[in-house]
């Protein structure tokens, strides 16, 4: 993937988690973040997907409100990295580990 591809394709991601930073209700959200997870895993970005499962995974268990557009910050994150290797898929599951540890 291309340079240009690559940057049409976080700008579009990050327009999406910014469209939905304070949409009301995980029931609303879920949609939102898996088409998000799967844009980012068609064009590699793997630690966008990382925190996209994991910020599903954390709708899914009822979290709600300010914690939830913390997840989005760090989505945003992932999806800015230049990294998208194994590695920085670690990374960004070990930070949301630790911010958002129960």
């Amino acid at each position: 993937m291309g340079n240009d591809d690559m940057a049409r394709a976080r700008a579009e991601l990050s327009a999406r988690i910014a469209a939905i930073e304070w949409r009301a209700g995980p029931a609303r959200l879920a949609p939102d973040i898996d088409r998000i997870r799967h844009l980012a895993q068609r064009h590699r970005l793997s630690a966008a997907v990382t925190v996209a499962q994991l910020l599903g995974a954390a709708l899914a268990r009822g979290e709600r409100g300010v914690l939830v557009h913390h997840w989005l910050a760090l989505l945003g994150e992932a999806v800015a990295c230049e990294r998208q290797d194994e590695a920085a898929s670690r990374t960004f599951a070990a930070a949301c580990a630790v911010r958002f540890a129960a």
